[in-house]
């Protein structure tokens, strides 16, 4: 049965999770694939999709809001910045493959838009990443728990 508040829920969770603000969605989605209600696959590309999309917010703010980044009330701290625009430079839109990354990741993705990185490279690598990450961590939450 389609349950449209467990999977809003879930979109929901996995964009905040995603964005600047600390948050996970993980413990949200184990529950949900343990309790067994709804199908897998559409877990995970609800989840990949929030996630995504959250990722796509932090690549415009980056676009669009840099020349703010000295200023207080900026979402990221200037040494995370500095750290993340390393590992870009050091490892170009690969380093993407790192924006499941807790700490990193989010910062990463913010940096691949300050640094102009075009939008449809930028999302099909977070794509695969994003979904790399809730696949195995279905995999991992049903052969361990299931």
């Amino acid at each position: 049965m389609l349950d449209l508040t467990t999977y809003l829920s879930l979109f929901l969770a996995a964009l905040l999770a995603a964005s600047l603000f600390p948050a996970q969605s993980e413990l949200l989605l184990g529950a949900l694939l343990l309790a067994g209600n709804q199908p897998v696959w559409a877990l995970i590309a609800v989840a990949t999709v929030g996630n995504v999309l959250g990722s796509a917010i932090n690549w415009w703010l980056g676009r669009y809001i840099e020349r703010f980044r000295d200023r207080r009330w900026f979402p990221v701290k200037p040494a995370m910045l500095e750290k993340a625009c390393g590992w870009y430079h050091r490892y170009g839109r690969w380093s993407l493959l790192l924006s499941w990354a807790p700490v990193i990741g989010d910062p990463l993705t913010l940096v691949a838009g300050v640094l102009r990185e075009p939008f449809h490279s930028f999302l099909g690598i977070v794509c695969i990443a994003k979904f790399l990450r809730y696949l195995l961590l279905a995999v991992i939450t049903l052969n361990w728990f299931g």
